[in-house]
């Protein structure tokens, strides 16, 4: 199998000027329409926010997007014209690739002219970036930040302790031990999260007087819920793995107990860990469900943070913030996932990997 760098060769060996010239087209149309603009206004200043809005209402940025269009649409029209002329199967993806690109500039280009021509841009900026009010609220959101990991950390611990513990008890073949283990995983998927934290805070921890924080019940909460998730992760996994190695191991002399945890579990595992990376990026984006719970101020998760800085500021700068705080979370997590995915496709995670 070609490495990614021989594959690379070869696509560029396929493609013809004409296409070369598309998709530089169409490459350059979405460059100056979104990084151009982007270093243009962080190089005339983001604060105070009239900063902002003098940059994107000006001329130069007026001429960045009227390029942007123009070019756009000259790879636009070339490509989806022309990309069947194409001799190679490279050259009609580059074509067609330029063309897309070009399409995506001039939709941006439109309607960034349009939007930035109105009355309500102004308002808009100075709702959404005046990143001068953060300033007094920045030295709480990097503990709003851990917070939020260390929720959906214990909350998946749990929930994988549990999971696992739901899964054998959904594979056996006693109904009386399957069936509590059903029961509960259909009953916490199929009621909304939002439910389970209100019938569990203000329910269970406050009406029948618990001395447990928002913290603590949120993160048990939030791990019986991700237990039941976890559960049907574990189950396909275990039943991926072939039952005649099951049966090998009971005529081995080992238990079913002993055979599921010295021979079916690792192998499964394995199998397992991309969609349980995926759960956790899910459960990071579900701790901002507990907001609706009331946090203590040193407790705040990146939501709760926003909400309470927005109250104080009535700006909403401060959701922008948290919502970068989450991507900087759950991108690299999605990243691994999608890297994980593909080695378990490649065989390179496997028995005895």
């Amino acid at each position: 199998m070609k490495s990614r760098p021989q594959r690379l060769s070869a696509w560029v060996k396929d493609l013809t000027p004409i296409s070369v010239g598309v998709l530089a087209l169409g490459a350059g149309a979405i460059a100056v329409a979104i990084p151009g603009s982007i270093v243009f206004v962080v190089a005339q200043g983001l604060t105070p926010f009239e900063s902002i809005v003098s940059s994107t209402t000006s001329p130069f940025q007026a001429s960045l997007m009227y390029i942007a269009i123009a070019l756009g649409a000259v790879a636009a029209a070339g490509g989806y014209s022309l990309y069947r002329r194409m001799p190679t199967k490279a050259a009609r993806e580059s074509m067609l690739a330029g063309a897309a690109l070009g399409v995506q500039a001039v939709v941006f280009g439109t309607l960034f002219l349009w939007f930035s021509s109105g009355d309500l841009f102004p308002i808009f900026i100075r709702q959404f970036f005046s990143f001068d009010v953060l300033g007094e609220f920045m030295g709480t959101f990097l503990n709003a930040a851990r917070n939020t990991v260390f929720l959906a950390f214990f909350a998946q611990l749990i929930g994988m302790i549990l999971g696992a513990v739901l899964a054998l008890m959904a594979l056996s073949d006693r109904v009386v031990v399957r069936a509590p283990a059903r029961l509960y995983i259909n009953f916490i998927r199929g009621t909304p999260l939002l439910v389970q934290l209100s019938v569990g805070y203000l329910g269970i921890v406050l009406g029948l007087g618990l001395d447990v924080s928002v913290y603590r019940a949120g993160i048990i909460i939030l791990g019986l819920n991700a237990g039941a998730y976890t559960a049907e992760i574990f189950r396909a996994g275990i039943q991926s793995i072939d039952r005649g190695q099951l049966e090998a191991a009971r005529s081995l002399g080992m238990s079913y107990l002993q055979a599921m945890r010295y021979v079916v579990m690792p192998q499964a595992i394995r199998r397992v860990i991309p969609p349980l990376t995926n759960e956790f990026v899910i459960l990071i984006k579900d701790t901002s469900l507990i907001v609706i719970l009331g946090f203590t101020f040193g407790d705040r998760e990146l939501l709760a943070w926003a909400s309470d800085s927005y109250a104080e500021s009535f700006n909403a700068t401060p959701f922008i913030a948290s919502v970068f705080g989450y991507l900087a979370i759950t991108l690299p997590l999605i990243r691994l996932v999608t890297a994980l995915e593909r080695k378990l496709r490649s065989g390179l995670v496997g028995i005895g990997a």
